[in-house]
Order: structure tokens, then sequence, then C-alpha cells
């Protein structure tokens, strides 16, 4: 599979690499005008392809990976329309926000196979959680290849485009969400007397195993959470001075404003 990414920043960096880095046979192709970021790169990943031409990177390409601002969307996809084939490419946006029916207007072609992917960070070292939807006109196959390219950096769900705001809030917006608890997390550590380092160390292998512990046991949170929580116990004078500040909620406003 030919792979042409049109933008070499933080996002279309970090799927670059984690591609290069993956299992699935590609090849890849990134643009930008920035040649410095270019030169990161192809110091980082030999086998990455850099130009500064977007027309040139998209002739040949299966799929056209569109990873720039939402605000610069529409002027790239209208500057490589000259040289895409639509009836044979699929066509993909990292944009958050800019929804199919939109790319498929710029695009001029109603026939366009159009996809969406709202990643996260993690896609470098291959942890995304990332979210594809797209348009109609997509068949089994492309719905496939796609989800592989993703679930090789991580792991991928195919979901109805009316769910991606909510998805970015829940996965996209929440990896800095996850990154301010174990900020907090340090910090009361720090307070309580343990140093900034160590504290970070046991926040993270804290965090490590309760993932493990619900994905291999598939219980609910509360269940783990009822094990270690005795009455009269220091766990749930813990979790109630929480709440009482207002934890639960503070999760769940935030991601209602993020949407």
């Amino acid at each position: 599979m030919k792979i042409a990414i049109i933008g070499a920043g933080n996002m279309g960096g970090a799927i670059a690499r984690g591609l290069a880095h993956s299992n699935i046979e590609v090849k890849i192709t990134v643009a930008d005008l920035d040649q410095g970021k270019l030169g990161e790169l192809k110091a980082e990943c030999d086998v990455v392809e850099v130009s500064t031409d977007s027309k040139t990177i998209v002739a040949d390409a299966d799929v056209v990976l569109v990873a720039v601002k939402p605000w610069l969307v529409e002027p790239v996809l209208k500057g490589i329309l000259p040289a895409l084939d639509m009836s044979r490419q699929i066509i993909l946006s990292i944009a958050a926000g800019v929804d199919i029916a939109t790319l498929t207007n710029w695009l001029g072609n109603d026939d366009a196979v159009v996809f969406r992917a709202i990643p996260n960070t993690a896609i470098s070292i291959h942890q995304s959680m990332t979210f594809v939807s797209h348009s109609a006109t997509a068949s089994s196959q492309q719905i496939a290849d796609v989800e592989a390219i993703f679930n090789a950096l991580g792991k991928a769900a195919v979901i109805e485009e009316r769910l991606m705001g909510a998805a970015t809030s829940l996965c996209s917006c929440g990896i800095a969400f996850a990154m301010r608890y174990v900020r907090a997390a340090t910090e009361g550590g720090v307070e309580l007397g343990i140093y900034p380092n160590d504290a970070k160390q046991y926040v993270l292998q804290t965090l490590r195993g309760a993932v493990e512990l619900l994905e291999a046991t598939g219980n609910n949170p509360e269940v783990e959470i009822d094990k270690v929580t005795t009455p009269g116990g220091i766990t749930i004078k813990g979790l109630n001075a929480m709440e009482a500040h207002g934890f639960t909620n503070a999760v769940i406003e935030g991601l209602k404003a993020s949407k």
C-alpha cells in the first residue's frame, strides 16, 4: 500500500513514524513546506520518502492522508485536486471538526471515497485509540484497509460519524486529561513526602496495573474498586474526599466541554 501524507507536523509526523516502525508493509511519502520537519523525519525514519511537492506524492498513492490544521484542509485539497484519481484513491483526513460532507464538497466529487480518522498522539508509539468513519461510497475492503492502518498504530474503531465529537473528547483530548491526572497524583505524592520522579513512576505503574487488570478481567471498574474499599478503610476515605471535591463531575464536565 502506498500512503501519501500531507503534513509533517505533530500528527502527520507521528503517523509516518508509527507506520515506518509497524508490522504492515507500506510505502510512505510525506510532503510539507517545512524542510526542517522533513529533514528530522527522514533522519529518524530512512524508509520514509519526503518532498515539498504535495501534488507529486499523491499521484500514485493508494491512500492520501491529509494531516494539516482544519483551516488548511480546503486549500490543500484544492491544490492537489488535479493530481488525484478519485476512482481508485482513498482520501483520509485527520482534521478535527471537518466532516465527510464538507470534504466531499471540497473534492467536488460525490463518488469520492472519503474517510475521517481521529487518532491521539500516542500513535507514534503504536498506542493510539483511533476512531474512523467513512463515506457511503467506501467498500468493505477499503474500510478494512484503513482500519488495518490504524490497528497497526494502536487500536482502531469504526464508528458512525455522529459520534466523532464524543470520541474525540474521550480519547484524543482524553490523553491530555489522563496526563493531567498523572501530574496531579504526582504532585500529591510529593506533598506526602515522595520525591517527584519516584512519585511519577509509581503513578505510571499503578495506572498500567489498573488498565491491565480491567482488560484481563473484563470487569466494570466499580467491581475492582469494591475490592479495595473495605468498611472504614483508607481507600473509601480518599474516594469520598475526591468526590466531595467534584472528581467524577469534573471529568464528565471536561469531556462535555471538549465535545
